[in-house]
């Protein structure tokens, strides 16, 4: 997949600021803004902008752009009407932050509205507003996108700031590590003993890891502060260093299960992953999608179109009687006998201040997650 490249740097950025004074402008949410730098830097590649309309509804329809490019999740620019007043179709836009700085100019092609409804049905399954996705779509988002191509003009304020690399950059860093086959692994918690397994049994059969967080997660989630020191850990202690890369993404969950898995892959295709790691409920919330909703979509597409290879994982445990990590393919015991560890299974632990076993998750990262949430625990005994 060649990468789109829409930052404007040198004389191009220039030319831009100095104009910029005459543009319209509006304000968009933190997440878009985001999305904006990740079509610019050719990170959903090879979508160049937000979406037109027939774009959007060809994704939700067909999980494919107009022109055939396999993708799941529309990238969309929603905003209120009364932003709209003052920019026509054909304008070139500055999109701001809501700090007032001048991120992105965007060539205006297409106003519309959508249905909230059907892009909730379509997307997330679901149009429960109890869902974060479909809440977020339904009381964040207004009722009218813009759509466009866009041109970076300021990077976006982002924490972990040394670990944020640019898909072609990590195209560049597996080049010099000489990987050939590089398998991506999408999170949003702290890597327990399951998830630690699944990647090792991946790296049996690829050259190298990309450990590629997401850090805009919701309420309740392990702040991203909190999970890219357990990272670390993990890496110095546990992975071979030569291995392993770790680097954020800085984009939303949007917690759309399948959808969202295709969409994860995708995003790791460009890059430069050639393997995927799609496990149990991936991308999943609540009991919305079956565990393994997320490998079925892989059926939906025709081999090879998505340029990447999903490597499909059973739910893994800890077996008592194997003494060791393990699946339902590879261990013959009873489920009396399985410790399975989870991101929920592992907070609620936490919270109620027990103690975890060295089987669910590996000491120092337990410990590092105790007291995090026993500030937790102080904070609501004296509240």
């Amino acid at each position: 997949m060649k990468l789109v490249n829409r930052i404007l740097e040198n004389q191009e950025r220039k030319k831009v600021l100095d104009e910029i004074d005459e543009l319209p402008s509006v304000s968009i949410a933190d997440e878009m803004i985001l999305d904006a730098e990740l079509i610019a830097n050719g990170g959903y590649s090879p979508i160049d902008g937000f979406l037109t309309q027939n774009d959007f509804q060809s994704v939700l329809d067909k999980m494919h752009l107009s022109d055939g490019s396999p993708w799941t999740i529309p990238i969309v620019l929603p905003v209120n009407e009364d932003a709209i007043n003052e920019i026509s179709e054909g304008d070139d836009v500055v999109l701001k932050s809501s700090e007032d700085e001048e991120i992105a100019i965007l060539h205006l092609e297409e106003i519309y509205g959508f249905d909230k409804k059907e892009f909730a049905s379509k997307v997330f399954g679901t149009t429960d507003s109890d869902h974060p996705g479909v809440g977020w779509t339904f009381y964040d988002w207004g009722d009218t996108l813009l759509a466009g191509k866009v041109d970076l003009l300021t990077r976006p304020k982002r924490p972990f700031e040394k670990y944020h690399i640019d898909p072609e950059e990590t195209r560049k860093e597996f080049q010099k590590r000489r990987w050939e086959t590089i398998v991506g692994f999408q999170t949003r918690n702290p890597v327990h003993r399951s998830h630690e397994y699944i990647q090792k049994c991946a790296l049996e059969i690829v050259d190298g890891l990309l450990l590629h967080p997401i850090t805009i997660t919701r309420k309740g989630d392990v702040p991203a502060k909190i999970r890219m020191k357990t990272y670390q850990l993990m890496l110095n202690k546990y992975y071979p260093r030569n291995r392993v890369l770790l680097s954020t993404l800085p984009t939303a969950m949007r917690y759309a299960g399948p959808r969202e898995a295709v969409f994860h892959a995708l995003i790791r295709r460009n890059f430069g992953c050639t393997h995927f790691i799609v496990g149990r409920d991936h991308a999943g919330v609540g009991d919305y999608y079956g565990p393994y909703d997320a490998q079925r979509i892989f059926n939906e597409f025709n081999e090879g179109e998505l340029g990447v290879t999903p490597l499909f994982f059973e739910n893994a445990f800890y077996c008592r009687k194997c003494d060791s990590m393990a699946t339902k393919k590879t261990c013959p015991h009873l489920k009396s006998n399985r410790v399975a560890p989870s991101g929920t299974k592992v907070r609620r632990i936490l919270l109620e201040d027990e103690n975890l076993s060295k089987k669910i998750m590996r000491p120092e990262v337990a410990e590092l997650l105790r007291e995090y949430y026993q500030k937790i625990n102080d904070k609501g005994k004296s509240d």
